[in-house]
């Protein structure tokens, strides 16, 4: 059991985390802005897709920091069965979403995802 490296969990695999791949979005990724947040998108080689969370310390303290960093994990988590596959995603959160309700907030990420074609299109409801 000692020599056995643990499989990466699906959040691992789904959060966007290395520094080149970042960089790469940065560069050469589709930029959205909203008045709470901002979106950078690019394909990807890969067969899914993945979202990083990108945060400074002019958001504020430590303690507001983290706190958008778990909104916008949640958030990226309800929509990860609905993403189109094959692109990373970059979120920029702003101050103001330390302010807002949960469905607010959500109901603006959804608009956003859907205008930058990143959700998968649902079918007809019968």
């Amino acid at each position: 059991m000692c020599g056995d490296i643990p499989r990466p969990t699906a959040d691992r695999a789904f959060f966007l985390r290395v520094s080149a791949d970042i960089e790469r979005v940065k560069r050469v990724g589709r930029r959205r802005q909203t008045p709470l947040f901002n979106l950078v998108s690019c394909p990807s080689s890969l067969p899914h897709s993945r979202i990083g969370i990108i945060v400074g310390k002019r958001l504020g303290t430590a303690v507001c920091r983290n706190r958008a960093k778990r909104l916008f994990r949640e958030l990226a988590r309800q929509v990860r069965g609905e993403l189109t596959s094959a692109h990373d995603v970059l979120v920029f959160p702003r101050r103001a979403v330390l302010d807002l309700s949960s469905a607010t907030l959500q109901k603006v990420w959804l608009d956003a995802l859907r205008h930058e074609g990143l959700l998968r299109e649902k079918g007809p409801s019968l």
